[in-house]
């Protein structure tokens, strides 16, 4: 039904932020890359066919009794550790009872009152320079859910579909859910904030290789809690939840959507309801989901089946020792190494190039030709397909040996910018490597001194007048004949040598 979609009356940001302050919650989760499931010995493979990494276990037969996953815990343990989080001396899991198509058992192994990380703080670093402090709740374990395909209908939801499938393969897949505090104060730079720091989470959680955090395959998820408190009351509104938003530029579109939606609702005399919300990429509004329950009616007790989780002091020092270099003092040292201006690093942070330029320097390219490669054309088309520059390379099969290539092309002199901008588009095309492509379109600078000769003989001929502003000193003249030449060649000529020879021609050498 395409009226899923369709967007409410929303209220202009400014606007919305002039009547209300918005208190902002995230709860970001993340599915750990343990060879196995949290409770069970099954696969966590992605994209295996459905239903077939599965077990008595995770599919909550009954008889069937769950074992913990060391490698799941010590993963908590260390993300706990790089929020800045307290890690307790002891927990447990406990039961959250739901009924819902793709819980096999009709409820979630997960952590209530007793999590396994609690009161941390994440410094995240906006675009202008900018500090802003996000409190962490908790960080608790749990097993992921498995997955419902709403067949028929044209929105892929439950609602107009003709039938459902299920695949249990994701059921049991070990998940840390991290919460945040409200975040307060936040005014214009919510949405901001919110991208920042799902955006600064993501390369942590990169860094610390305990998930690939690929939002596009629902490995990280984003659930945004919103409320709007009219200026100067002293309670906090009523909250939403949008659920499953699966990229940073969904993030912080949701944010500002649901600020101008709620302030709507709240400016015409309405309430806001206390529910879950879907967020949908394609028209950027979110819809009504279903009235969002509290604590109190998942009815949470112990995990009778499971002991308690209790790691040692010794184990959490060890532990703490593996931890990375935090994200910002990364790129402040990769800034210092690269030789980018404040500019130029915060285009490629934004762009959520900073693995890709390493990997390409690494690999041999300069820090200039990784930052200028990966951050145009490519930048471009990632950003019209609504994906990142890293999933979208990927997917084209365009890896940074290919800007190391390219690179080393131009510095041999083969090719000229205007050539190798020719080249990587066709590479981005699938066309081949940078060699190949340059082979099978004949590009190479003219080395031909003869050649270059006589296009420039022709040119200053075909345009006395130019050629005479130049001989009587307008030296920026020589422009114009540089193109032309370059055009007679078609564009394969060395544009510096040109320039120097019409400038001996005319005199100016």
């Amino acid at each position: 039904m395409t009226t899923q979609a369709t967007a409410e009356a929303t209220l202009p940001l400014e606007a919305a932020l002039a009547a209300y302050d918005p208190a902002l919650g995230l709860e970001v989760h993340v599915e750990l890359n343990t060879a196995t499931k949290m409770f069970c010995g099954c696969p966590t493979e992605f994209g295996a066919e459905p239903n077939t990494q599965v077990c008595p276990v995770c599919l909550g037969l009954p008889g069937a009794l769950p074992v913990v996953n060391v490698k799941a815990v010590e993963s908590a343990i260390r993300i706990g550790l790089v929020l800045n989080c307290q890690i307790a001396r002891w927990c447990r899991f406990a039961r959250k009872n739901y009924f819902y198509p793709d819980m096999p058992k009709n409820f979630q192994t997960s952590q209530y009152d007793e999590p396994i990380a609690f009161d941390g703080f994440l410094d995240v670093e906006l675009d202008d320079g900018a500090v802003y402090r996000v409190q962490i709740e908790r960080a608790h374990m749990e097993e992921d859910t498995g997955k419902s395909l709403h067949v028929g209908g044209s929105t892929g939801r439950i609602h107009g579909a003709t039938h459902s499938l299920v695949d249990y393969n994701r059921a049991g897949i070990p998940l840390i859910e991290i919460v945040t505090k409200p975040m307060l104060g936040t005014g214009e730079r919510a949405p901001e904030i919110a991208r920042a720091y799902v955006a600064t989470l993501r390369d942590l959680l990169k860094a610390l290789d305990v998930s690939d955090v690929r939002m596009e395959q629902g490995s990280m998820r984003c659930d945004v809690n919103l409320s709007l408190t009219p200026k100067g009351a002293d309670r906090l509104g009523t909250r939403t939840e949008t659920k499953n938003v699966n990229s940073l530029r969904s993030v912080e579109r949701a944010v500002r959507y649901e600020i101008g939606r709620q302030a709507a609702v709240l400016s015409s005399g309405g309430s806001v309801v206390q529910e879950t919300r879907h967020w949908h990429e394609d028209t950027g509004v979110t819809t009504s989901g279903r009235v969002k329950s509290d604590a109190d009616d998942y009815r949470y007790f112990p995990e009778p089946d499971l002991v308690p989780v209790a790691p040692t002091a010794e184990l959490v020092e060890a532990l703490r020792g593996t931890l990375p270099e935090p994200p910002v003092a990364r790129r402040r040292r990769l800034q210092t190494s690269w030789g980018f201006s404040d500019l130029e690093m915060r285009d490629v942070v934004n762009a959520g190039l900073v693995e890709l330029v390493e990997e390409t320097v690494r690999a041999g390219a300069s820090p200039a030709a990784a930052r200028k490669w990966w951050s145009g054309e490519i930048a471009r088309r990632a950003n019209a397909a609504g994906q990142d520059v890293p999933t979208y390379a990927a997917s084209l099969g365009v890896a940074p040996a290919h800007v190391v290539e390219l690179e080393a092309l131009v510095k041999r002199g083969r090719l000229n910018d205007s050539m190798a901008r020719q080249v990587w588009d066709a590479v981005l095309a699938a066309e081949g490597t940078p060699t190949a492509v340059a082979d099978a379109r004949g590009l190479e600078l003219v080395e031909d001194t003869g050649a270059l000769a006589s296009a420039v003989d022709a040119v200053i001929a075909a345009n006395p007048e130019v050629a005479a502003k130049v001989r009587d000193g307008k030296v920026a003249a020589a422009g114009a004949l540089i193109g032309q030449v370059m055009r007679e060649l078609r564009g394969q000529a060395d544009a510096a040598a040109a320039r120097a020879l019409i400038l001996e021609r005319l005199g100016q050498s």
